[in-house]
């Protein structure tokens, strides 16, 4: 697998990177020399500490046990939950970031089951339904089309059973958009050594850049979702019931968290229906 792929060694965003907002270009952006260094921005023991059992512990007190991962990346959360023992689909977009989420969790003693698959015809990839979903990483902002989130948001609706659950996060951009850029670096990118932080906003593209110790550097271009405009989404979608969380606390100020979390109930509430 990673003989096919490592011809893409540089990152391709055209002749104007501030352009580049189209939702299929992730696929060049996620080259081998980024894939293999985005653990060091990770840092998976410091990230497990700053979100303690947060995840595990929303999915357990719903009862979820089949598990799909949309967005693996390198598979930190797919291990995460194979180890407390969710049963995990894991997911991606990049063939890249899968073979390393499955190298990851072979050196940790778990055969991932990997599927590479594209949002937006999730259902013509992956089979069945599912008690959970994740879309986790500030990974949603990879779709720059209104009707490719939506689109991505009805595959995810339709992949959950019954009474399943939603959960995804992103940064928050409107702080970024409102006030400027800071980050505590404590929940999520907590690798120390590497800088992360945005090289152009505007309301329509966040093109991020990040430096290596290496002094190597990559970018990505995202697009900034407003906090209100993703649970309008949502909810018109077909959610219900949707609780937003800033860095894992139920009560913050708008302006503080690095990230959002909203869980996305899809269980029917006539109550809810007629608000």
């Amino acid at each position: 697998m990673k003989t096919d792929t490592t011809k893409r060694i540089k990152q391709d965003f055209g002749d104007d990177p501030l352009k580049t907002r189209e939702t299929d270009n992730y696929t060049q952006e996620y080259v081998w020399g980024f894939v293999d260094k985005w653990d060091e921005l990770i840092d998976w023991e410091r990230r497990a500490e700053g979100e303690g059992d947060f995840f595990i512990r929303h999915l357990k007190e719903r009862g979820a046990r089949r598990v799909l991962d949309v967005a693996t990346g390198t598979g930190f959360h797919s291990v995460r939950l194979l180890q407390a023992g969710f049963e995990v689909v894991s997911a991606d977009g990049s063939p890249q970031m899968l073979y390393k989420a499955f190298e990851n969790a072979r050196k940790r003693g778990f055969v991932m089951r990997t599927v590479q698959a594209d949002w937006r015809y999730l259902n013509r990839d992956i089979h069945g339904e599912f008690d959970a979903i994740i879309c986790l990483g500030n990974s949603f902002t990879h779709m720059f089309k209104e009707r490719d989130r939506r689109k991505a948001l009805a595959e995810f609706y339709a992949m959950l059973r019954h009474d399943g659950v939603l959960i995804m996060d992103q940064r928050n951009y409107d702080s970024i958009l409102d006030e400027g850029f800071s980050s505590k670096h404590t929940y999520y990118y907590c690798g120390g050594d590497v800088k992360a932080e945005p090289e152009f906003v505007d309301d329509g593209l966040a093109r991020f850049r990040y430096q290596f110790p290496d002094k190597s550097v990559y970018h990505l271009n995202m697009f900034p979702l407003r906090k209100g405009y993703t649970q309008r989404l949502m909810r018109e979608v077909g959610f219900q019931q949707i609780e937003t969380y800033g860095d894992f606390q139920a009560t913050y100020h708008e302006d503080e968290p690095d990230f959002f979390v909203h869980v996305a109930e899809k269980y029917y509430s006539e109550e809810e229906a007629e608000k």
